[in-house]
């Protein structure tokens, strides 16, 4: 199914989830965790954008944020791009790294940002990295180290964080460890990560629950939140422009993206643009057309002039992202 544009209002906050291609690690040793989180941290006090927490895994990442001035787009596609450089370049390949597009997620603080802060630090113990919590209290990959005082991080909020689970900070970390030991014995897969009304309503319970009253509440994959915070935050997005980026800005970013995925893909910009439709061509064309026309709200033949193809091209591509 099509996947819509991203909610990406500057101060929104975002449940961000990134994965290697084909399901491939996108870190093969602790040196690149390490080099991951370095370009994290200093692209988040650059773009004043807020941390909150974060995972590690060895095929994907989960990053709890909220998204800075500039919005989270151009924050992804900086740290990402940056990385898949370094990482293409230590181990002599070439390609995408991640895939085509990284998940979003805006999330009802309210409602959900204490389990969102578990369900993101349990990743590590669920997926067999670490064996239990005391090994997860020092597991550097999470920012769980970081929330209960064994390593600080400066560019992660744990005042903010702490915040939410209590007063003091000895109560806050206390109560913070209580609801991991609590959210351990659920599975907040579906409703965190998977779609539609299980996101929005809190699991199949209330989904029947309301079906059962009669109710109908609507939803948005895109969204992790109750009926009311659902709708304003679209409410919110159709009043905003398409994107922040002047006329200027966005040509440059589009220049810039185009000369990106190029050197990750080991061709050159001409290459790119001949028409051909040898592999990798029409993955990279396809991944550039939807970018440009959903996110930056590129018009179809101005995105095709930029591709090197024509406009049909362009609108077969857009119609047929989530494919």
């Amino acid at each position: 199914m099509p996947r819509g544009a991203r909610l990406d209002a500057p101060g929104t906050l975002h449940h961000v989830m990134v994965r290697g291609i084909e399901k491939g690690a996108i870190f093969r040793h602790d040196d690149d965790r390490e080099e991951f989180l370095r370009r994290l941290g200093k692209l988040a006090k650059e773009t004043a954008t807020d941390m909150y927490a974060y995972a590690l895994m060895n095929n994907h990442a989960h990053i709890l944020l909220r998204s800075g001035p500039k919005g989270l787009s151009l924050f992804m596609r900086r740290l990402l791009s940056a990385y898949a450089r370094y990482f293409n370049k230590r181990y002599q390949r070439v390609g995408h790294l991640f895939q085509d597009r990284y998940k979003s997620i805006v999330c009802d603080e309210q409602a959900y940002f204490e389990k969102l802060v578990a369900y993101i630090h349990l990743n590590p113990l669920r997926g067999g990295l670490v064996t239990s919590l005391e090994q997860l209290a020092v597991y550097p990959w999470c920012s769980h180290h970081v929330l209960i005082g064994v390593e600080e991080q400066c560019w992660v909020d744990r005042e903010y964080v702490l915040r939410f689970f209590g007063e003091t900070e000895k109560s806050a970390v206390e109560s913070y460890l209580d609801c991991l030991q609590e959210e351990m014995q659920y599975d907040h897969e579906e409703e965190f990560a998977g779609g539609g009304l299980l996101r929005s309503h809190g699991g199949w319970p209330a989904v029947l629950s309301m079906r059962k009253k009669g109710i109908k509440a609507i939803s948005d994959e895109r969204i992790l939140g109750r009926d009311e915070f659902v709708r304003q935050v679209l409410k919110d997005a159709e009043s905003c422009e398409k994107r922040i980026l002047s006329d200027e800005e966005r040509m440059n970013q589009v220049q810039n993206d185009i000369e990106l995925a190029c050197q990750e893909a080991g061709i050159t910009v001409a290459f790119l643009k001949s028409g051909g439709r040898y592999a990798p061509l029409p993955k990279i064309r396809k991944a550039l057309a939807v970018r440009f026309v959903v996110d930056y709200g590129l018009s179809l033949a101005e995105t095709a002039r930029q591709l090197g193809v024509t406009t049909n091209a362009v609108a077969y591509m857009v119609r047929g992202r989530g494919s």
